[in-house]
């Protein structure tokens, strides 16, 4: 079955880096879109950035853009998500999310369990 294990959170301080991982398993990596999603208290789940199947075509969310990377390894099952000069606007749980196809429309239909990131002093 589809797994989705994202690891890499932690505390951090602001202006500083930190680098996701999501490892998968049980389907094609190399076949579909991949996304990272981010939810904090009281705020509504937010596709962060996502990447064709490729990798050859990314996007961000516009204030994470210039400062968010994200990649994949298609040969060794793993998305990432770095972040740069983190705010404490970008603290939340993150999750790697898993597309339903190649295509951007479908979206996505799998998620991981989450990994905390939080940007405090």
């Amino acid at each position: 079955q589809v797994q989705l294990v994202e690891s890499g959170g932690g505390l951090v301080q602001p202006g500083t880096s930190l680098t996701l991982s999501c490892t998968a398993s049980g389907f094609a990596l190399s076949s579909v879109i991949m996304g990272w999603y981010r939810q904090s208290p009281g705020k509504e789940r937010e596709l962060v950035a996502q990447i064709s199947s490729t990798g050859s075509a990314r996007d961000y969310v516009e204030s994470v853009k210039e400062r968010f990377v994200i990649s994949r390894d298609n040969a060794e099952n793993i998305l990432y998500l770095q972040m740069n000069n983190l705010r404490p606007e970008d603290t939340a749980v993150y999750y790697c999310a898993k597309g339903r196809s190649s295509a951007w429309t479908p979206g996505y239909d799998y998620w991981g369990q989450g990994t905390q990131v939080t940007v405090s002093s």
